[in-house]
């Protein structure tokens, strides 16, 4: 008897942004973009959620500088 494999998504949200949903699936933790801002991460593979959660954080962080600079 096989064992249906159970998928977890959730919704990753930072400074009152949502940023997108992790999904998972055999390989790890999939992040579908739905803000252009993390369009960059889009279809990205995480070990966890919070390792997406992170990436995000660091995306955004990495943008806010960027503008900063110019």
């Amino acid at each position: 008897m096989s064992q249906a494999q159970v998928s977890q998504a959730y919704v990753i949200e930072v400074s009152d942004r949502t940023a997108g949903i992790v999904v998972s699936d055999s390989r790890g933790f999939c992040f579908f973009s739905s803000d252009r801002a993390f369009d960059g991460l889009d279809g990205g593979y995480f070990g966890s959620a919070r390792a997406a959660e992170r990436a995000v954080r660091a995306h955004l962080q990495q943008r806010r500088e960027g503008r900063g600079r110019a």
